[in-house]
Order: C-alpha cells, then sequence, then structure tokens
C-alpha cells in the first residue's frame, strides 16, 4: 500500500474518533440538536474513513487473473460509501432539527466546553482538509480527495453549528435547529457532490479534454506518427485507460511499425493519472 495514503487513511480515523469523542460529549451535557448532529457527522466519518483505508489498501493490489486491469475501482467504491452514508445522516438530522423546530422539545444548556467543541473542529478540520488534498493529489487517490471534501464540509458544519450555539447562548434557542437544518443540508448536498464525482469515475467517464489533447500531443511527438484517428479514453476505477490508431508509414516494416507503437505507448503511460495504453497501428 502507498505509505502516504496508508497514513492520511489513519490520520483520517483517528481525527474523526477523536471529534466524535468530544462532540457526542458535548451534546449530551448541552442538549443541542447542532452538536449532536455534528457527533453523528463525525460517527459517519468513522465508518466512511476506515471505508476509505480499506478500499485503499484493496486498490493497491496487483492485478491477478480475476482481474487483470487491478482492483482500482475500489476507491471510488469507498467515495461513494460516504456519499450514501453522508445522505443518510443528512435526512435524520433534518428530521430532528424540525421536531425541535416546531415542537420545541428539550431545552439547550450552552457552557464554555460546548463552545469550544466547534471552534476544535474547525481548527482540525482546516488542517486535515489541507493535509488531504496534498495527499489526495500525490497519490492520484480519489478516496483521499473524497475525505478532503468531506473535511471541508465538517469545517463549514463546525461553523454553522458555532453560529447556533452562540444564539442560544445570547437567548435565541430557535437558532440551534435552524442551525441542524443548514448543517444536515450542506451535508446531503456534499454526498451528492461525492457520489457523483465518484459515480462517474465506476462508469467510465472520458478525461478532460485538456489531457485528451495532452495524449495527442505525446503520440503526435514520436517520430514516425503521421496522423492520429482515433483516440478514446476512460476511467476505470481512479486511473485512465487510453485506447488510439496512430498511422504510420505503410512501407515500413512490421519491427518498425511495432518500435513507434511502443513508443508511443511509453510516451502516453508517462502521463500522469493514465495506466494502461492500447495501441492500433495504421498503414497508410
Amino acid at each position: 500500500m502507498n505509505p502516504v495514503a496508508f497514513r492520511a487513511s489513519l490520520v483520517n480515523i483517528l481525527g474523526n474518533t477523536f471529534l466524535f469523542v468530544i462532540k457526542i460529549w458535548a451534546g449530551m451535557i448541552s442538549g443541542s440538536i447542532a452538536l449532536l448532529s455534528e457527533a453523528f457527522s463525525s460517527l459517519t466519518d468513522i465508518v466512511s474513513s476506515i471505508a476509505v483505508f480499506i478500499c485503499v489498501r484493496i486498490s493497491n493490489r496487483e492485478a491477478d487473473e480475476g482481474h487483470p486491469f487491478g482492483h482500482t475501482r475500489a476507491e471510488p467504491i469507498a467515495g461513494l460509501l460516504v456519499a450514501i452514508l453522508a445522505g443518510i445522516l443528512g435526512f435524520e438530522i433534518i428530521r430532528e432539527s424540525f421536531e425541535r423546530l416546531f415542537l420545541g422539545r428539550d431545552s439547550v444548556v450552552v457552557g464554555t466546553f460546548a463552545l469550544l467543541v466547534p471552534v476544535i473542529t474547525i481548527l482540525l478540520k482546516s488542517i486535515m482538509t489541507i493535509y488531504f488534498r496534498k495527499v489526495g493529489r500525490k497519490a492520484h487517490s480519489p478516496a483521499i480527495m473524497a475525505s478532503a471534501v468531506d473535511s471541508m464540509c465538517d469545517l463549514l458544519v463546525a461553523l454553522a453549528a458555532l453560529a447556533g450555539l452562540v444564539g442560544v447562548r445570547a437567548g435565541y434557542p430557535v437558532f440551534d435547529p435552524i442551525a441542524g437544518l443548514i448543517i444536515s443540508l450542506w451535508i446531503i448536498y456534499t454526498g451528492y457532490r461525492i457520489g457523483m464525482e465518484n459515480i462517474d469515475c465506476l462508469m467510465g467517464k472520458a478525461p478532460e479534454p485538456a489531457l485528451m489533447d495532452e495524449i495527442k500531443e505525446a503520440a503526435l511527438g514520436v517520430e514516425g506518427v503521421k496522423a492520429i484517428n482515433t483516440v478514446r479514453a476512460h476511467y476505470v476505477g481512479n486511473f485512465i485507460h487510453v485506447e488510439i490508431h496512430v498511422e504510420v508509414d505503410k512501407d515500413l516494416s512490421t519491427f518498425e511499425s511495432h518500435d513507434i507503437g511502443k513508443e508511443v505507448e511509453e510516451k502516453i503511460e508517462n502521463i500522469k493519472a493514465i495506466e494502461k495504453a492500447f495501441i492500433h497501428i495504421d498503414p497508410v
């Protein structure tokens, strides 16, 4: 397993576990739906970070007879799990927030510790967001990038929770369920975004036009390639497979054409995010 991705997965699990403990403690003491919502959000984060850890490990396994192109689709599956859990959590918080908003049940007591918890969350999640974004880009890992987005959302959720608690402290208890509603809607939106991105990876979405242009330029830069008539690429998990047809002089020997094709393959596979290139030689 990539040691950088391994460390990031452990940081994710440990960080979310710490936040869950202090949030559930503060939420039970204060009775705040905003804090309890954050606590359950962290619990979901723990489950999803464990899923990310497992899927990152699976995705790094070597190709075998049953999976000739490797196990890279495991990472988008982890991202999809994060999205599903986020949606479930968001709707549950909406239900609880509406009950408190319209039924007015449960009093909220906001002490210093309750106010301190979202501040700690904001600081820790800021660090985690920057760290996961850096690691995710370096390791080209959609699962860790999903964790970066998730951490950023947790930061914004903590800001909403803090605003709700400050409102309660100021004598406006309605602020607490309102903060809970804002948090839940943001969680659902985030889950939707993460889900769609990872579904694209699983469904074999084509890469962005800039990368397609880079693939074409790499192929045309090989001596002996006269033109390109077909280029297709799609995601296979978090990496990309490319099929390209290159035109070469029909008078070249089979060996010469093969060497040109091999050089095109190497050039394309040297591009970041490209795992495999399939080259078809068209004599013209």
